[in-house]
This record gives C-alpha cells, sequence and structure tokens, in this order.
C-alpha cells in the first residue's frame, strides 16, 4: 500500500462536507452583519414582520448577533402591526389618524437607526416594543 496520493494530488485538498445532521454552521461576522441589516431595512419596502421572522427562522443558531437583531426586528415589526390595527380601529374617532401617522414616522426613524447600527455590528434594541418572543 502506497502512501503517496494518486495521480501526485496533495493531501492538503479541502475537507468533505459536514455529514447529514452535524448541525448548522456558524456565520462569518460579514455575514452576519450583513442579514441584520436586512432584518431591519426588509421591513421598510413592505415585507413587513415576514421578512425578520423569515431570517429568524432561517438562521437561528448560527449566530448570536443575527439572532438577537432578527428577533428585536420582529419584535418591532409586532408591535408596530398591533398599533396599526389600533390605529386603523380608532379611525373611527379620527385619534386613528394620528396614531397611525406617529407610527409610520417612527417606524421609519427607527429602522433607520436600527439598520446604521447593524451596519456598524452594534447591538440595537428597539425602544417602546413589546417583546414577544426573547
Amino acid at each position: 500500500m502506497s502512501t503517496t496520493p494518486p495521480n501526485g494530488q496533495g493531501w492538503d485538498a479541502a475537507p468533505p462536507p459536514p455529514a447529514y445532521g452535524a448541525g448548522p454552521q456558524p456565520l462569518r461576522p460579514d455575514e452576519e452583519k450583513t442579514w441584520a441589516i436586512l432584518a431591519h431595512v426588509l421591513p421598510l419596502i413592505g415585507l413587513g414582520f415576514i421578512a425578520p421572522l423569515v431570517i429568524w427562522l432561517v438562521f437561528r443558531g448560527r449566530g448570536p448577533y443575527l439572532e438577537n437583531q432578527a428577533k428585536e426586528s420582529l419584535n418591532f415589526q409586532i408591535t408596530l402591526l398591533i398599533a396599526v390595527v389600533v390605529g386603523a380601529i380608532l379611525t373611527i374617532v379620527l385619534i386613528g389618524f394620528v396614531i397611525l401617522v406617529v407610527a409610520g414616522i417612527g417606524a421609519l426613524v427607527l429602522e433607520i437607526i436600527a439598520a446604521v447600527a447593524a451596519s456598524r455590528f452594534e447591538w440595537y434594541r428597539y425602544p417602546l416594543t413589546i417583546r414577544f418572543i426573547k
């Protein structure tokens, strides 16, 4: 039996992929940062709570920073959805219009601040948010 590799190939070839069921591979820090930014920005283009929910479910356990930021964004989007529903119901007594405007402007400003913080790899926590998912 020979100890040299066949066809002159080196032994330093890439290792085989992990076995099935070996668990998720952790994300690199730049990948975590990119997905965290997307978790905060995608709701701005109309994806609401769906984008952070999908990001959190897909990347759960692959990086603590991304998991935290996706949950923060998801909690904020659920809180915002509740504010919009309450505002829509209260439009009957006209105060709902004020609630909808304040919620819309607040969401825009806070989501931009969160995305900028995520781009700096800072842990951001939305104010006035109900923490449904911990």
